[in-house]
């Protein structure tokens, strides 16, 4: 198939529904204990509400969201510390537009711009590089937010800045890696998966190789998903068939971008500007051994933390919301206490009301005003 077109037609989705009921039928499985399957990546979430891929599935699949919005993740002690550093005198801080508006303890970066500080919103490292150049007596600093999908546009900008001397340019690192969010998941009594639906952006630049430690240690089938309807359908089916086969593989159904030693120019990049920090800390999730990316010593003159101080407090989350637990895959949005009516996009409390990528902003958006009745299984 060539067009995106091709990838929504109502027929081929129909038929992979009524194959998905025949195996979720020969499954065993029930509405009261419902085969779970978790997406992982936040846009894979809103295709499934935009399209109506969980009301059309037999009531005896439910679909788990999981922790792949890389704002969402962010614990409120980082975004302090993003806000410390908008806030430094000759400081332009840059930032992608979904950063904005996330709540750290007292504020976002949006307050804080309306209060004063130099804080920009960008689309891409490189156009906080282009401000560095412009502004030589200025410090210019990136929030660098994401999984590995992000981290290599960030990590060739500091390539970049090296060779045209670029001195007063640095990133505040906070990406993250997306295995080892996925193995804290699975140490979680509470949380019970038969299989996940793999990110498809972030898979672009790892690869599908990184993944046999979920289905070889935690004998859990994955299937690397595109982001069209009948993707992520073609994902559910392909995932029933494994578990009907009695196999945990990692298959790949979008071959079309992603392939299985991934994007070797990407992972070089990182490699070389990149290492693993020792432990990061997860909304919700907590510290989460070897799971974000620090910039090596090598390049310590474009490291944000390296170059100032910064207050590095851990923040407990506001008590009314429940992100972490969302985030877990252990509630739904809408079992929140303050879903829809304290938190709302327009005055989010927690972070993932916030993000295009949130499940929280996917519920509202899409599944809040509406219920429809499922296959009956």
């Amino acid at each position: 198939m060539k067009y995106v077109k091709e990838f929504r037609d109502p027929d081929k989705a129909q038929g992979l529904v009524r194959e998905i009921a025949q195996l979720s039928q020969k499954l065993g499985y029930t509405t009261e204990h419902p085969l779970k399957i978790m997406e992982v990546c936040g846009g894979h979430t809103h295709s499934i509400f935009k399209y109506g891929i969980q009301e059309a599935l037999p009531n005896n699949i439910e679909l788990i969201h999981g922790p792949g919005c890389p704002v969402c993740i962010m614990p409120r002690g980082r975004l302090d510390d993003a806000i410390a550093l908008a806030e430094k005198p000759n400081v332009i801080f840059t930032t992608f537009g979904d950063g904005m508006r996330v709540p750290g303890s007292q504020k976002s970066l949006l307050q804080a711009k309306a209060q004063g500080a130099d804080i920009r919103m960008v689309y891409s490292p490189l156009d906080s590089l282009k401000i560095a150049k412009e502004n030589p007596d200025k410090e210019i600093i990136f929030f660098g937010l994401g999984f590995e999908t992000t981290a290599p546009s960030a990590a060739l900008t500091i390539l970049q800045a090296e060779a045209e001397g670029v001195k007063n340019f640095s990133i505040f690192s906070n990406h993250v890696l997306v295995v080892p969010a996925l193995e804290a998941l699975l140490s979680n009594p509470d949380l019970e998966l038969q299989g996940f639906v793999g990110p498809g952006h972030v898979s672009m630049v790892i690869g599908t190789q990184v993944y046999h430690i979920i289905s070889e240690k935690y004998q859990k089938p994955v299937v690397v998903s595109g982001f069209e309807p009948l993707d992520i359908l073609q994902s559910i089916w392909m995932l029933l068939q494994q578990i009907l086969e009695g196999r945990c593989e990692v298959e790949n159904q979008y071959s079309r971008i992603v392939k299985e030693e991934g994007n070797r120019v990407a992972l070089e990049a990182m490699k070389r500007v990149f290492e693993v920090r020792d432990t990061f800390e997860w909304r919700g999730l907590g510290e989460i051994p070897e799971s974000g990316l620090k910039i090596t010593d090598a390049y310590s003159c474009f490291d944000a933390e390296a170059k100032f101080c910064l207050p590095n407090k851990k923040v407990a989350d506001a008590k009314a919301c429940q992100c972490g637990e969302i985030l877990k895959g252990v509630l739904k949005p809408w079992e929140c206490k303050v879903f829809g009516t304290a938190c709302t996009p327009e005055n989010p409390i927690g972070t993932c009301m916030v993000s295009s990528e949130g499940a929280c902003a996917a519920y509202y958006k899409y599944g809040r005003l509406f219920k429809k009745e499922k296959v009956k299984v």
